[in-house]
């Protein structure tokens, strides 16, 4: 009996020195203000490209904003099954350090919908496929516990609530034609985003129908990056507390239409579509997650190059079909947890299943800040 309670007391002294729950990686935070619409840390060449974004040949960059997750440690989850402290030592077989602890316990979703003219049956269609989508995550992410969930437009949306008629501004409010001409705020956290707390599919079916009397030149990228920025998440701003930095980040692009600096519109006049070039886009979304590229989802709902779409005929009024969209392609196969739709597919529903193996990855994977 002696030799039994030495051995536990012995194994209590090492678990005191050892058993460690800081042994989490570490991803850069950059501090450099953003610009050109919320993109930092670039150089913009006489020829059109950019340095610090991506090469030519459109393969991952790399981008010193980011962080090599392949020479990251394999992430485990240890699970915390009930309101009691945890007291795992981990798995320690020679001694060492027990199993740090990963995987995401927040989610937040940004939803980013064009709402130009031919929009409507687009957005309808995923009003319809997101509460499967949000149950079937829920269902996947058992281990996560808090969920924000935000919509965006592809303009600066004059129809949204005082304080967020702005690029990025996260819709509280909407109106125009095909929208659901409502206010959908308050939500159950006080702020402009939904969480866990509300109905999310009577609350997403408000928001989602942002309508089509938006611009028609969109800018989803230039929205996306200004929803994102530390700046609209301040305390006050119309985006306050959306973005986490100890969250899995997951966009979702749904557009028809590339975003481009088309010079050969309808009526011969320029679009500029958003600033920058998919490198560009990509450095800015993974700056502002703290230069961790793992640490972000992005579900793209386009015309893709193949297969493809009907043909958009939006020069003659045509809502039906999709422009191909090779740059948005380009800037989603830029992510590690990049996923690619048709928007023209009669249902979205099996894009969002297909998806969500890809997510329950991302956030296995979680690389925590600090």
């Amino acid at each position: 009996m002696r030799a039994l309670a030495l051995t536990v007391i012995t194994l209590g002294v090492l678990c005191l020195s050892a058993c460690s729950d800081d042994g989490r990686g570490e991803g850069t935070n950059p501090t450099a203000a953003p610009t050109l619409g919320g993109i930092s840390n670039l150089t913009l060449t006489s020829d059109g490209t950019t340095t610090g974004g991506t090469d030519s040949t459109g393969t991952n960059p790399t981008s010193t904003a980011g962080t090599d997750a392949s020479t990251s440690e394999p992430a485990t989850s240890n699970v915390d099954s009930g309101p009691a402290p945890k007291f795992d030592i981990g798995e320690t077989p020679d001694g060492g350090l027990p199993v740090p602890d990963t995987g995401c316990k927040k989610v937040d979703l940004l939803f980013v919908i064009d709402n130009s003219g031919s929009m409507a049956d687009e957005q309808i269609n995923l009003v319809n496929s997101f509460p499967d989508f949000v149950s079937e995550m829920q269902t996947q992410l058992s281990n996560t516990d808090s969920y924000h969930v935000g919509v965006i437009s592809s303009d600066s949306n004059v129809y949204n609530g005082a304080g967020c008629q702005m690029y990025g501004g996260l819709v509280n409010r909407t109106g125009g034609a095909s929208s659901s001409n409502a206010t959908c705020t308050p939500y159950a956290g006080g702020k402009n985003w939904m969480s866990e707390a509300d109905d999310l599919g009577t609350r997403f079916a408000c928001a989602g129908q942002v309508g089509t009397g938006g611009d028609g030149n969109e800018q989803p990228m230039y929205a996306m990056l200004q929803a994102v920025q530390p700046q609209n998440n301040a305390p006050g701003a119309c985006n306050d507390g959306f973005i986490r930095d100890d969250a899995l980040l997951v966009v979702v692009l749904i557009t028809d239409e590339e975003d481009d600096h088309e010079v050969a519109a309808c009526q011969q006049l320029p679009q500029s579509g958003s600033p920058g070039e998919p490198g560009n886009w990509y450095t800015g979304l993974v700056t502002a997650k703290g230069g961790v590229e793992t640490n972000i989802v992005v579900l793209s709902l386009i015309g893709p190059v193949n297969p493809t779409c009907p043909a958009l005929d939006k020069c003659n009024g045509g809502i039906t079909g999709a422009e191909l969209s090779p740059r948005i392609v380009q800037f989603t196969e830029m992510f590690t947890n990049g996923f690619i739709g048709q928007i023209c597919a009669p249902s979205y529903k099996q894009f969002f299943s297909d998806a969500i193996g890809l997510i329950d990855e991302a956030c296995e994977n979680f690389m925590p800040p600090g």
